[in-house]
């Protein structure tokens, strides 16, 4: 098997590794630096389960090699949160109950947060695009519209503070 030499910033730790040609991000990410909260659903960009933001851009990593991503800044649901306080989009997802099982969660919060960066003020219609690429089979999707609209409120509120 061909070995590559990849280095990437992980929750703001740089990481080095070796890994094979064909060895896909989500299990470099899972398996090579044991940050599990990164989940694998469907392993063809169908499910949004598998969503990390690279380079400031939510991207699924099941469909990406681990090569691709040298000398990438990658951020996973377990960089999310800082210092032990719980993200905006974290603590809508508890206060406007957004989740069920939780799976869907990690990457539904990582391409939230990737729309929140670009419109801070979304309307509902544009968090149901924003969020297309996501698949969750429990909430019904109003309950996750109501948390990116409880979090973006809330940023917003911070930034005018």
């Amino acid at each position: 098997m061909s070995q590559h030499k990849i280095t990437v910033t992980i929750n703001g730790e740089k990481q080095t590794r070796e890994v094979e040609a064909r060895m896909l991000l989500v299990h470099f990410i899972r398996e090579e630096l044991g940050l599990t909260g990164t989940h694998i659903g469907c392993d063809t960009t169908s499910c949004g389960a598998c969503t990390v933001s690279i380079d400031g851009r939510a991207v699924k990593s099941c469909t990406m090699f681990a090569a691709q991503a040298d000398g990438a800044t990658i951020e996973t649901i377990e960089g999310v949160a800082t210092g032990g306080t719980l993200h905006p989009l974290q603590e809508g997802f508890w206060e406007k109950h957004g989740l069920q099982c939780g799976y869907c969660t990690p990457g539904m919060i990582i391409s939230a947060r990737a729309l929140l960066k670009k419109n801070p003020n979304p309307t509902e219609d544009e968090i149901r695009h924003g969020i297309s690429g996501n698949l969750c089979r429990c909430t019904g999707y109003n309950k996750i519209v109501d948390a990116i609209q409880y979090a973006a409120a809330k940023l917003r509120d911070q930034k005018g503070a």
